[in-house]
């Protein structure tokens, strides 16, 4: 099983980005799926999070600003990103809890790079 995030890039300030994480392999079902990031010198932090019911829960700084959304037919969560801030900048990991032959495991993206200039 592997996740394979995309999407990041640069972009001003105010303007907007969407992120996808695609799961593929030994895949049987797909739970709880989130965003995390993580700043120059700074910890990983969550950004959102969704379940498998759909229902999604925000980090305080990006209330209002981003949406997390799953297909789960495509095996595919996304973020997008809206009045971006140069706080965003950040490596932004996707994460999810998979259940596949071999049991349940928790995987993580290799991350995308996101720029916001000011």
């Amino acid at each position: 099983v592997q996740l394979q995030a995309s999407g990041g890039g640069l972009v001003r300030a105010g303007g907007s980005l969407r992120l996808s994480c695609e799961a593929s392999g030994n895949i049987r079902r797909i739970g709880v799926m989130a965003w995390y990031r993580q700043a120059p010198g700074k910890e990983r932090e969550l950004v959102a999070v969704i379940t498998s019911y759909e229902t999604t829960d925000y980090g305080d700084s990006v209330k209002g600003r981003f949406t997390i959304s799953r297909d789960n037919a495509k095996n595919t969560v996304y973020l997008q990103m809206n009045r971006l801030k140069p706080e965003d900048t950040a490596v932004y990991f996707c994460s999810g809890v998979i259940v596949s032959d071999t049991g349940t495991d928790d995987y993580w993206g290799q991350g995308t790079l996101v720029t916001v200039s000011s």
